[in-house]
């Protein structure tokens, strides 16, 4: 490891910017390594797993803390807190560093950073859980099944709680243990710019690995690389990083030669840039969002893929826009949502979302379709999605829209591979779930409006 920095306060500082601060860990942790490019790969490696596993394992080390601790986690200095969580991370799951190292180092971080009437107390609780890590005691899984799975995966009760109202026990486990696997990153070949043979030729002269994935032809799962700006084929526009469920989005919407898209919450733009792909430099996609920010996100990958076809504006989709009326031959509503589906990418979402956030969001969700559907001509489609995986936001929301506006759901079986068809998906819609299916956790409809 480096002498010129100390990686655990490097990681001490992600951790306190995402518990305290509320920023989000996939965010701070890009910032963290954009900074610190000059770090061995190794070291940049040990700065991600530890910030990225201690935060998906947060209500398990808390547990774990409960149980060695005489101060409640809750009561703990905001800093110690984090500091002990990280440090019972590296004891549990880094077998490669000595316990002993893991409580001098925390020891050392709680002095430096000015809590040296705490280093007895850190030294303590560390030690004990050192000598005692294989004899804690977890919740029962038969007797407790939802503090079971709550402790096991470091879930919120109240997520698990409507996941098991929707999902049977082992649908539900599937997918928490499937947020606990490596994810890969996910790529959509620009077919206009590079065919995937192109893609894969110029990954491999950086010896970046590049495998085929399930349900689409022009998608790979990337690994092996230590910074995707460095890499040319991203830098030359022949992909785009997307998850196959989100390119999925673009192929039910089925754009035809000449098509007038509006994607209503388009940022950072992956949906809107692939249906411009899809359309071969015909027609238009106009990708709107509701700050300068989003909208100059957006610009900048239209300008590195190249495409013609497609422009970002900045518009408030809760805010009507008469000129749009009867507009769009495809109007995309990937709308603002609880992004339980993608907990295996931002794992601190589970921690970030509340029931009552997540009701708001259902508002927030319909007041937007409520505004946004008169875009659409008449026989035109209008694509719904979520990255989430309950009902309330995805399949209620279908029943809800059906039943106060001109639409109709539309099988979406003719735009999707043969492994993905299920009544639903002859019905209009596909729930994505992570652990049942080869990609993150996403759901997605298309209406017809027929009035």
């Amino acid at each position: 490891m480096t002498k010129t920095v100390n990686l655990r306060e490097i990681v001490l500082g992600i951790l306190m910017e995402v518990t305290e601060e509320e920023e989000y860990s996939h965010v701070v942790i890009r910032g963290v390594l954009e900074k610190y490019q000059y770090l061995e790969k190794r070291d940049r490696a040990f700065i991600t797993r530890l910030a990225e596993g201690t935060i998906e394992y947060m209500l398990q080390m808390d547990y774990i803390l409960e149980q060695f601790s005489t101060v409640k986690v809750a009561n703990m200095k905001p800093l110690i807190r984090n500091l002990l969580r990280m440090s019972v991370y590296q004891i549990k799951y880094m077998d490669s560093i000595p316990d002993s190292a893991v409580c001098n180092e925390a020891v050392k971080i709680a002095q430096k950073r000015g809590f040296y009437s705490l280093k007895g107390f850190v030294n303590g609780v560390l030690r004990s859980i050192a000598r005692g890590i294989d004899k804690v005691e977890y919740p029962d899984p038969v007797k407790d099944p939802l503090h079971y799975l709550s402790v096991r995966y470091s879930m919120p009760e109240w997520i698990l709680r409507k996941w098991l109202g929707q999902y049977d026990l082992k649908t539900v486990e599937m997918v928490c243990t499937n947020f606990e696997k490596d994810q890969k990153t996910s790529i959509r070949c620009n077919l206009n710019k590079a065919s995937k043979e192109e893609v894969k030729a110029s990954l491999k002269e950086q010896n970046i690995t590049a495998e085929d994935v399930s349900y689409l032809d022009y998608a790979l799962e990337i690994s092996d690389y230590n910074y995707m700006q460095a890499i040319n084929a991203f830098k030359e526009g022949m992909f785009q990083v997307q998850d196959v469920s989100s390119m999925l989005v673009a192929e039910i919407a089925a754009p035809k030669f000449g098509d007038y898209c509006i994607d209503v919450c388009a940022a950072p733009g992956g949906k809107s840039l692939h249906l411009a792909d899809k359309l071969n430099g015909s027609g238009h996609v106009e990708a709107r969002d509701i700050t300068d920010y989003k909208v100059d996100m957006m610009l900048e990958n239209i300008e590195r893929v190249g495409l013609i076809n497609m422009i970002a504006v900045r518009q408030d989709a809760t805010v009507f826009d008469g000129a749009s009326v009867e507009k769009a031959d495809i109007l995309l509503a990937d709308l603002p949502c609880s992004g339980l589906g993608v907990i295996g990418k931002k794992t601190d979402i589970k921690y970030k979302m509340t029931e009552t956030k997540q009701q708001e969001l259902v508002k927030l969700q319909r007041k937007i379709l409520d505004t946004v559907y008169p875009y659409v001509k008449v026989g035109g489609t209008l694509i719904y999605s979520t990255c989430t995986i309950g009902a309330d936001e995805n399949q209620f929301n279908v029943k809800w829209f059906l039943d106060n506006y001109p639409f109709q759901l539309e099988s979406i079986d003719p735009y999707i591979c043969e492994e993905l068809r299920s009544k639903t998906t002859k019905a209009g819609y596909l729930q994505l779930l992570p652990g049942i299916h080869k990609t993150d956790g996403f759901f997605m409809a298309r209406f017809k409006r027929i009035g």
